[in-house]
């Protein structure tokens, strides 16, 4: 709103300015009244340029765009040029507003996409429905979020259910359903039933307000074309303005015929065409615009840095489980032997009652009924086994094959691709039980359109060789590495960062993969929708379950630096062309005003094109 204003107000200076510019023309020339209107319309325009100069020369920032032009302005009034000298600064503040405007509206459309701080939250205390500033609500507390609110903190709901726009968190466009006993997140949006939610989080510790901090922080990571470019600008325009220095007292010292004023004239026009302004502002510019316009399909990038690497990945590393895979593990198939296969589920699911492995969990949901306690004795876990116990008085044994070797029991070995788990009732087989993680549906998209880009595909899990090598080869990998603990996954990350020539980006759950992810070129952490560890450990945050994220997120980094490059040869160029231009007289103040103010408008308008899809 306030930058908003102050383009209003350099409006209202240009209309005035050029209202008395026009007005000098309708008069004799050279009369007192040309002299005043003219000063008058300098005055009018110029003054702010002026005071920036001053400030900035206290604070050690001499040589910058307001120093130069108010420099080449006033010597062009020392030699008579008085309507070039305004009609140079007139148009250089047009330029320089409707640069703050293409630059207003490309952040006013990243801050949109980041519009997710919520306002207030209705807590309940006391009995009573009261409207309370987020940061407010402590852990524990009970709030109200009706349909078109959105939700203030993260908590778990208690009471209704309705659909969830989580467009601004994840760029889903589909409503998600909720319901009672769903952990749900602050920032999306109730559409449809009012829910009761008990708090989780406080407002500092929230997803919402973490993703914030995450993309106001992103400015500070620079890239190393930006800080190429603020070194450059440094050391580039003290060494023009001493050039135009050269120019204006040299040649009339040396050249006998030379004119002082015409060589003061190259030197001015030089020095309006040296300021580099139009690199100062759309480089950085770029790299904002391309961080915006990921966070708009739902991946958080951590700075300019990040953006730039990721545009020159070639190998991606996966986890397997939770990554490529649903992480859900489920019940397949159930194979008799010795006994039914709802016996051979029930025992089972008796045996694994204290257990909260996935294998034991997807044992005791495929059995879905209330497990007695009172029918369960003598347990005895078997590390790297399986269990020993007595269910109504009956010897079960549940695990892998070393448990049926180990206890001679006979059994046929099943050699289908999945986690398998053999049960013996009372020293006799009974069976076995098939259990494997699904592959995402999305997992396949995203490995086709990583290999369809010429980029390596790789699979670390602690699975078993076959296993692995299974969901390797249905999704097309370039290579697969099993039986890895997490030790043994930092290794061999290691190992192929040593072998790789490009950039390598490991793509992770961002909780159990936190040591590889920061180990890594570039760490992806993936569904990092309300999970903590994964937007502290990664320097890309996916906040889906969605992998082929990671080909969308390259192709706007892709884009940007595509774009940085444009700017960075456009703008030289242009520049180095028209400074030896004004240096030998053939460019006049005018291409000099096109070759600072347009080329920056031009570069601007540019940069912005990466928010567009």
């Amino acid at each position: 709103m306030i930058r908003k204003i102050k383009i209003n107000e350099e409006l209202i200076k240009i209309i005035i300015s050029a209202l008395f510019f026009t007005l000098s023309f309708f008069t004799t020339k050279n009369s007192i009244l040309y002299f005043v209107l003219l000063i008058l319309s300098y005055i009018v325009i110029s003054y702010e340029t002026y005071i920036d100069a001053f400030k900035n020369i206290f604070h050690g920032e001499m040589f910058d765009e307001n120093f130069l032009m108010a420099i080449a302005t006033i010597g062009a009034f020392a030699i008579g040029e008085y309507p070039e000298a305004v009609t140079v600064m007139l148009l250089y503040q047009v330029g320089e507003t409707f640069q703050d405007y293409a630059v207003d509206n490309s952040k006013k459309s990243i801050e949109n996409l980041m519009n997710i701080r919520p306002d207030f939250a209705n807590v309940l205390r006391e009995d009573a429905e009261i409207k309370v500033n987020p940061e407010e609500v402590k852990v524990g507390e009970i709030i109200i979020v009706k349909p078109g609110e959105k939700i203030p903190l993260d908590g778990k709901i208690i009471e209704g259910e309705s659909m969830l726009d989580t467009t601004v968190l994840t760029g889903e466009s589909v409503p998600r359903k909720a319901n009672t006993g769903d952990n749900v997140f602050s920032g999306c949006i109730n559409q449809t039933g009012l829910l009761r939610i008990q708090v989780t989080k406080e407002f500092g510790e929230s997803t919402v307000s973490k993703i914030l901090n995450l993309v106001e922080n992103a400015e500070d990571k620079k890239s190393k074309s930006e800080n190429f470019i603020t070194k450059f600008a440094k050391y580039y325009t003290p060494v023009v303005v001493i050039l135009a220095v050269i120019i204006a007292i040299v040649p009339p010292i040396v050249i006998k015929e030379a004119s002082f004023t015409e060589w003061l004239y190259r030197a001015l026009s030089f020095l309006v065409v040296s300021c580099p302004c139009a690199l100062v502002i759309s480089i950085p510019l770029s790299f904002f615009a391309g961080i915006g316009g990921a966070s708009k399909i739902g991946v958080l990038i951590k700075g300019g840095n990040y953006l730039e690497a990721l545009a020159n990945v070639n190998t991606v590393v996966f986890d397997k489980t939770g990554t490529l895979t649903k992480g859900v593990f489920e019940v397949q198939k159930v194979e008799e032997v010795g006994a039914s296969k709802r016996d051979i589920i029930k025992y089972s699911a008796y045996a694994e009652k204290y257990s909260n492995h996935p294998i034991a969990v997807s044992i005791k949901k495929a059995y879905n009924e209330k497990i007695d306690e009172k029918l369960i004795s003598d347990i005895n876990e078997i590390s790297g086994k399986g269990i020993s116990v007595k269910v109504e008085s009956k010897q079960v044994l549940v695990g892998n094959e070393k448990l049926m070797q180990e206890n001679n029991i006979e059994y046929t070995k099943c050699n289908e691709i999945g986690t398998v788990v053999y049960a013996a009732i009372e020293n006799k087989y009974a069976g076995y039980i098939l259990i494997s993680d699904e592959i995402k549906e999305d997992s396949f998209k995203a490995i086709k359109e990583l290999k369809d880009n010429k980029k390596q595909t790789i699979m670390l899990t602690g699975d078993k060789k076959e296993v692995g090598e299974d969901v390797a080869k249905k999704l097309g990998m370039d290579k697969v590495y099993t039986e890895l603990l997490p030790d043994g996954k930092v290794k061999k990350v290691e190992e192929l960062i040593k072998q790789k020539s490009g950039t390598l980006a490991f793509v992770g759950d961002g909780i159990n993969d936190a040591p590889v992810l920061a180990l890594s070129d570039i760490g992806i952490a993936m569904g990092g929708l309300g999970s903590d560890a994964a937007i502290e450990a990664a320097d890309i945050v996916i906040m889906t379950d969605e992998p082929s994220k990671i080909n969308k997120a390259i192709k706007i980094s892709k884009k940007a630096m595509r774009i940085v490059k444009q700017n960075i040869v456009f703008a030289i160029s242009i520049k180095a062309l028209v400074l030896v231009l004004s240096a030998v007289g053939i460019a006049t103040m005018w291409e000099a005003v096109f070759a600072d103010v347009g080329v920056s408008v031009i570069a601007v308008l540019n940069a912005i094109r990466i928010l567009k899809k």
